[in-house]
């Protein structure tokens, strides 16, 4: 499949991905629902308004002049499959439609350039998750030993998606500035606490995935119900700091060190776009409860990059490479597992899948696990040095799906600037 309009190669955007997301602009600065295709943006309210769209069943009028992407994903899956693959035919290169209107053209598609991008979702409630085995392992490592990596509690993670509750209202949107968190740490072993600006901040790898339709309260999801009410993934960066959150998270688990800032991506993929791309996911052991078993490929190959810019450096570099396919606990077994005591689920609400470190150090999802703790100094290639954040310092998360055919389905960027704590 290929449009008529020109994308390069290495896009993440082709028509095969067509990700949604709320963009505005100087002409007209109400934010509003569009897809991402090569550099450009197609505002969809335009092409909606000007009757493109009215072979979609049950897509009301004015749902896409929203500022978020709410409305649209409480129409359900059979709607949002329908205006893809509407949108597809529009934007293929044989349909002339919108192809050869020269002045549908101009209003309805946007230079990305040109656009500034929002918070794609209203997100009323927000979930984090702690579902990979290599990453509760190497942090087990780190503070208790190898022999003791996985600690009772701990090896529940192979019988239950660990998770906690997380802040909605601190979750921003890709190019939001991030600042340094302060809050109470410890000054040294045996010594009381004292309030200062942390000291180990650090960024984690994470996607994120985002429920479309929800269910009533008291009424679980099976996995296969779970599938249809995620509408899609995109990158999230869990910024977290370690020095506070070390000090306060027994018992009852991460609070300030969690709290001060979450960044996602810009571009929501459905998971439509994603579905060639499902594998087999980690071998569970032992077999997972009845309600959490699965009979199908429920894991992504979805090939994930950590880059950075240190506040002396000139450009960004590669510094992890991962993939999703590790995670222990699909995100469908995530969201079944959320629901399963009945907790009700609404369109909007974020689930954040935990750190996503693979097999090596190389694939190490945080600068907790690539410096040991601030154990080991990472080096740059212009010979910088870090072990944790300092201020300036740049974080940028992609991930993307790589075809055999050369395109690509991606994501953009989740990147998200340092800024001095306010001491």
């Amino acid at each position: 499949m290929q449009s008529f309009i020109d994308v390069q190669k290495d896009s993440h955007f082709p028509i095969q991905n067509l990700p949604f997301g709320v963009f505005s602009t100087a002409g007209k600065d109400s934010a509003r629902v569009g897809v991402a295709i090569g550099d450009y943006i197609v505002d969809l309210s335009v092409l909606q308004s000007a009757g493109l769209l009215s072979g979609v069943s049950g897509l009301p009028a004015g749902v896409f002049d929203q500022p978020s992407l709410n409305a649209f994903m409480s129409l359900g899956k059979s709607v949002w499959t329908a205006t893809r693959r509407s949108l597809q035919e529009l934007l293929s290169k044989d349909e002339s439609r919108l192809r050869d209107d020269a002045d549908l053209r101009q209003r309805g598609l946007i230079a990305q350039k040109e656009a500034t991008m929002h918070l794609p979702i209203t997100i009323g409630d927000y979930t984090d998750f702690y579902c990979s085995k290599e990453h509760a392992t190497n942090v087990g490592i780190m503070f208790r030993g190898k022999d003791n990596a996985l600690q009772p509690n701990c090896r529940g993670r192979l019988h239950i998606p660990v998770g906690y509750h997380g802040r909605a209202s601190s979750v921003v949107p890709s190019g939001t500035p991030i600042r340094r968190p302060c809050g109470q740490r410890l000054a040294g072993r045996d010594q009381p606490p004292v309030f200062s600006k942390c000291l180990k901040l650090d960024y984690e790898l994470e996607m994120g995935w985002i429920v479309g339709t929800g269910n009533q309260l008291g009424t679980p999801m099976s996995t296969a119900e779970a599938k249809d009410n995620i509408f899609g993934m995109v990158m999230l960066n869990d910024w977290s700091a370690r020095d506070i959150q070390a000090w306060e998270y027994v018992p009852l688990g991460p609070f300030l060190g969690k709290n001060f800032g979450t960044t996602i991506s810009n571009w929501v993929v459905t998971l439509d776009a994603l579905e060639p791309f499902l594998v087999d996911g980690p071998s569970q052991s032992p077999t997972p409860l009845e309600y959490l078993q699965e009979s199908s490929k429920t894991a992504y190959d979805i090939n994930l990059e950590v880059s950075i810019k240190a506040s002396s450096s000139a450009e960004f570099e590669t510094i992890t490479k991962s993939n999703i396919k590790y995670m222990y606990w699909s995100i469908t077994q995530q969201l079944t597992h959320h629901t399963i005591n009945g907790c009700n689920m609404r369109t909007g609400d974020l689930g954040g899948t935990g750190t996503l470190s693979g097999p090596t150090k190389e694939s190490f999802g945080s600068l907790l696990e690539l410096s040991w703790n601030g154990t080991q100094d990472i080096v740059l290639k212009d010979g910088t040095k870090r072990q944790f954040l300092e201020d300036g310092d740049e974080v940028n998360m992609t991930g993307y799906c790589q075809s055999s055919e050369g395109w690509r389905i991606g994501f953009g960027e989740c990147v998200g600037k340092i800024t001095p704590a306010r001491i």
